[in-house]
């Protein structure tokens, strides 16, 4: 089967529309105490290779299994109009909102009742994939590098071509897709117009550009990748990275990027390849004396000069590029010194190691990601976090048989709404929970990632192996079962091989 054809699925749906309110009046509305939204399993994009199938279904795994179909990025646009995912083959996939479409043809009075009905949930279908990174041998360094993507993440659109990052071990490359529509050909030729699909991407440039200018001339084209898109690889950003490439983040001035490893954060301009500004360097003189390397770094969503990074020692550091070159003194830190565990033990400082941060919307408040927890942080408070949301609690007493495992340095991501009012994090299990900001508790709510979500598992996992990027924790992870769900209220095992979505997930903007 082609590596187009196997994201091409129909989709399914098991509860299409969400929970609507019983009408009240308003005063009895604020009578009422907060409640948590009744969230429902609403689509399922793709479908498991037959390998994966037969995993499931109990039958031994194949050894020429590589898991190229496995799903290791995910980001939705600002608009939530498109959805792209990376996988371990190096391919970027597609899929576009469907449920909006034909909506200015409908009547006023439909829409009105529509909106009176409740919103159906969004719905989306494949659109187009292309293939972004090749595996490749560095000479040098005698090292092979994986095609796998690390990091997907859109750029604002100029215009109604979609721009994206794609990032693998050590290449930032940007992408632009855009959509042809099919001409109807003309009287007399049967032959298709040259405007269409079949033209090929690579001998179009874009409107204003000549091709004269060597930085417009992208660095490899995929030309046109059928159903009706074309892909361009437009910037090629490598060769500035010691270390694997974990975070890579635009900036709302539409100009520059950010890239960080272990050890250092590049600063790039969007228009040129060939240099980088190094802006954050832990690197010191001799290895041995390193303690703390980078995780995670993230651009504020509205002030172009603020970056923000977190560490394996559970600080998270706010820098202004407006105050120096090199940002070795950070702003504000942010370090929960009133919740920290007394006393302190060899494993506080692992499961208080920093995995993945993100702003909310407004920009006045920052969410982080540890093993243990999730944390909702003020910027003006840099002593405790406003809230703090518990997600793998009943793991604690379980620390020292996780290191045995080497499950203690699993990552796991997190992401908000985009008008901050829910959260999101995974777990194991295939599960992954959400939280409300405005729930006066901080349980939140378990769901699982599966296209079956309400069935129970209850054969033994497959032991899968798989290697942490983090270099300063290079060690090999194994698969264990038997531990509590994250709800506490059920002994049922718990998968500690199968991560939610690869730790991944994702809000659609509203």
């Amino acid at each position: 089967m082609s590596n187009s054809g196997r994201w091409r699925r129909r989709t399914r749906s098991v509860a299409p529309s969400p929970a609507t309110s019983s009408p009240s009046s308003p005063g009895l509305r604020e009578a009422q105490p907060f409640r948590l939204p009744q969230w429902k399993f609403s689509q399922v994009l793709g479908e498991l290779p037959p390998a994966a199938e037969a995993r499931r279904d109990g039958a031994p795994r194949p050894q020429d299994d590589d898991d190229a179909d496995e799903i290791s990025a995910i980001e939705f646009d600002g608009r939530g109009e498109y959805l792209a995912g990376g996988d371990n083959a190096g391919r970027v996939i597609l899929f576009r909102r469907t449920d909006g479409d034909g909506d200015d043809a409908r009547p006023r009075a439909e829409l009105e009742r529509t909106d009176r009905a409740g919103a159906p949930p969004p719905r989306y279908s494949y659109a187009t994939e292309f293939q972004s990174h090749e595996r490749e041998f560095d000479v040098l360094d005698s090292l092979d590098i994986s095609e796998r993507i690390k990091k997907v993440r859109w750029c604002a659109r100029p215009n109604s071509s979609l721009l994206m990052l794609a990032a693998n071990d050590r290449t930032v490359k940007l992408w632009k897709v855009s959509e042809h529509k099919a001409e109807a050909p003309k009287k007399g030729n049967g032959r298709p117009s040259w405007g269409t699909a079949a033209l090929s991407a690579a001998t179009k440039l874009p409107r204003g550009c000549s091709s004269a200018e060597p930085d417009e001339r992208p660095e490899k084209a995929a030309g046109d990748v059928g159903d009706g898109y074309s892909a361009k690889c437009r910037r090629v950003f490598g060769r500035a990275h010691e270390f694997n490439i974990h975070s890579v983040s635009t900036n709302c001035d539409g100009e520059t990027l950010v890239s960080a490893d272990d050890v250092r954060i590049n600063l790039w301009h969007a228009e040129v390849t060939r240099q980088c500004f190094n802006i954050v360097d832990m690197k010191p003189a001799d290895m041995e004396d390193l303690v703390e390397v980078i995780t995670t770094a993230e651009f504020h969503p509205s002030s172009c000069s603020m970056l923000a990074y977190g560490s394996s020692s559970g600080l998270v550091r706010l820098v202004d590029l407006r105050r120096s070159a090199l940002c070795d003194h950070s702003v504000r830190m942010f370090q929960d010194r009133e919740n920290r565990p007394q006393p302190s033990t060899f494993f506080s400082e692992i499961i208080s190691c920093i995995t993945d941060l993100k702003f909310t919307g407004d920009g006045e408040h920052l969410l982080t990601r540890d093993y243990m927890n999730l944390k909702l942080w003020d910027l003006r408070v840099e002593t405790s976090p406003v809230a703090t949301y518990k997600v793998h609690e009943f793991l604690r007493p379980k620390l020292s048989e996780l290191y045995t495992d080497d499950y203690i340095f699993d990552r796991f991501g997190c992401c908000a709404s985009n008008d901050g009012a829910y959260f999101a994090t995974g777990s194991y299990s295939k599960t992954f929970r959400v939280f409300s900001r405005a729930a006066a508790q901080t349980c939140g709510a378990t769901l699982e990632a599966s296209t079956n979500p309400y069935r129970i598992q209850l054969h033994a996992p497959t032991k899968i192996p798989a290697l942490l990027s983090n270099f300063s924790l290079g060690v090999h992870r194994k698969g264990q079962d038997g531990h509590p769900r994250s709800d506490g209220k059920e002994q049922v095992s718990c998968n500690m091989a199968s991560k939610s979505a690869n730790h991944r997930t994702a809000f659609v903007a509203n």
